[in-house]
């Protein structure tokens, strides 16, 4: 007699659990055809800036996640500040050597923020002249650092950001890090000024560290039309592998709203109102930065 075929028992689970995974890769693939399909067909919409949220959502965003979430392991504080609706001009420090705090606020907002609000960052001329970056930087929607594309956004209810340091807060040395330089001349404030718009003040902690800056070429910078040249203790001795950032731990912190609707859209006019206003809102900064670094200790190590 032949023996009885032996019958293994299918464990249902696993089989779920496989036929779960393979729909679920099967799902990607299809999305990523699909978006393919659009691209090459241009069936996709860009604003007027050169924002396109389906490439910034689908490929630029997932690029930068692993950096904010793994690298820098960074947490947002105060998000119901920021308004889930209409404008806002959030105004924040700049450090770093290398401006990645603007772009680390803009994952942060667009993944924890539960309105997944998109910021449009204003961004240094010098962006918009280096060629692939400026492609890059108009399809994530930022644009140039002017008043008139500041008050476009705003005026389309948009959540604008701005570093009124500019160049001179991302790239001081490391040795005054987490002092605010100086605002200018309260451009931002005007703008919001005129806007009627909320101005949340921005503290980011973790991007000084990055990148230590310890000295700056200044021959070499102007050779090659940049506002400095850094060395770093990475950079430029160990080549491609001193660009690596160091890995800080990055706590960004919203602070209260700043009124503007209490004042007259005149007053944007008025040189002692700006000056008021834009040290109001510095003055604010630096405080929420001593209070966030109190808060975060240590850069690299925590207990």
């Amino acid at each position: 007699m032949r023996p009885e075929a032996q019958v293994i028992p299918l464990n249902t689970d696993a089989a779920d659990r496989l036929a779960q995974e393979q729909s679920g890769f099967d799902d990607k693939v299809a999305s990523v055809l699909r978006f393919l399909r659009r691209r090459l067909s241009g069936e996709y919409e860009v604003d007027e800036f050169g924002f396109d949220p389906e490439l910034n959502e689908g490929v630029l965003l997932p690029a930068l996640r692993p950096l904010y979430e793994r690298w820098f392991r960074a947490e947002m504080i105060g998000l119901d500040h920021v308004p889930d609706t209409g404008p806002a001009l959030i105004v924040g420090n700049h450090s770093g050597t290398l401006p990645i705090d603007g772009v680390m606020l803009q994952v942060g907002l667009h993944d924890h923020h539960p309105a997944h609000r998109n910021l449009r960052l204003l961004g240094a001329d010098l962006v918009y002249q280096i060629p692939v970056l400026a492609h890059l930087a108009r399809k994530s929607g930022h644009t140039l650092a002017c008043q008139a594309d500041a008050s476009r956004l705003l005026a389309k209810d948009q959540l604008v950001g701005v570093f009124p340091e500019g160049f001179k807060g991302v790239g001081k040395p490391f040795s005054e890090r987490y002092k605010l330089q100086r605002f200018g001349r309260g451009g931002f404030v005007a703008t919001a000024l005129r806007a009627q718009v909320p101005i949340i003040p921005c503290a980011i902690v973790g991007a000084e560290e990055i990148y230590p800056k310890i000295a700056d070429l200044k021959p070499l910078a102007r050779l090659l039309g940049l506002p400095y040249f850094p060395v770093t203790p990475t950079w430029p001795h160990l080549g491609l592998l001193g660009l690596l950032p160091l890995p800080s731990k990055w706590l960004i912190a919203f602070g209260e709203p700043i009124r503007t609707d209490e004042y007259d859209p005149a007053q944007a006019e008025d040189h002692m109102t700006v000056f008021n206003l834009t040290d109001q809102v510095r003055e604010t900064i630096q405080n929420m930065l001593y209070d966030v670094l109190r808060r975060r200790g240590p850069a690299f190590f925590r207990a």
